[in-house]
């Protein structure tokens, strides 16, 4: 339903600025300012904390900061591009939409150029490349596990395309997708699923995080294409910021 009401959505608001005569590529009123949206509740891609320390950004309209990996790439861009960077915290699903309709500039949130995505927004060339895994609990039966087959009874979410994933395991008992990581991380320590998929930062954020998680990596693995692992930044359709922000990720090293 989420996915069919924010298609309806973007495709509304796509139309509309068609037919107001306003390019779909125009930006934010600023044109000094580099507006980023992104969850900042997605560690450690992205996240919110109380002050600045360790290069946080403040959000705009807020007395929150938001830092982790895509708060340092949209730094590194921003500079790049001579301009100052806003963070704008936006909903998951709210993201896109608010692209299309120039709300913000870009979208740095740990995104995958998905085909799906690919057919409402543009994206940069990929500025990491990541692997699923799962996380369980210490000294479940899951936790000594190396193969998919391994998880076949157990109840396993995920969040956003890893949720489809979760049908490669055999016998299964595929629970109700979660809206976020933070949602999966308390019902894995309420012992209401088993297992959540997740991608390699993360599952080491959460492990980290909470002692008694622990991050499984499958002899087998999950199949998936590079669409679906690699992380880009959203811009709008035919957006001038594509070429520019590919120029600014160019100059971040893969070691970096």
């Amino acid at each position: 339903m989420k996915k069919i009401l924010g298609a309806i959505a973007t495709l509304a608001m796509t139309v509309g600025l068609a037919a107001c005569g306003t390019p779909v590529s125009q930006g934010t009123a600023n044109q000094n300012q580099l507006v980023v949206g992104m969850e900042a509740g997605y560690p450690p891609f992205n996240w919110t904390q109380k002050d600045d320390s360790n290069g946080a950004v403040k959000i705009q309209g807020t007395d929150q900061y938001a830092g982790g990996y895509d708060v340092e790439i949209a730094k590194r861009v921003a500079k790049q591009l001579g301009k100052e960077l806003v963070i704008v915290k936006t909903e998951w699903d709210g993201l896109t939409p608010a692209l299309v309709s120039s709300k913000i500039d870009a979208i740095i949130a740990g995104m995958s150029p998905t085909e799906e995505r690919k057919a409402t927004i543009d994206f940069t060339d990929s500025y990491y490349d990541s692997q699923l895994v799962l996380v369980v609990k210490k000294g479940s039966k899951y936790a000594n596990a190396t193969s998919l087959a391994d998880f076949s009874g157990a109840k396993v979410t995920a969040h956003t395309f890893h949720y489809s994933v979760i049908d490669q395991i055999p016998g299964v008992d595929k629970q109700t997708a979660m809206d976020n990581f933070p949602a999966m991380r308390v019902a894995l320590q309420s012992r209401t699923i088993d297992a959540y998929v997740s991608e390699l930062p993360e599952a080491i954020s959460a492990q980290a995080a909470n002692s008694d998680f622990v991050m499984v990596k499958l002899t087998d693995g999950f199949k998936t294409s590079p669409e679906d692992t690699q992380t880009a930044v959203g811009v709008r359709k035919d957006s001038s910021l594509t070429k520019e922000i590919n120029e600014a990720l160019k100059t971040i090293s893969s070691e970096e």
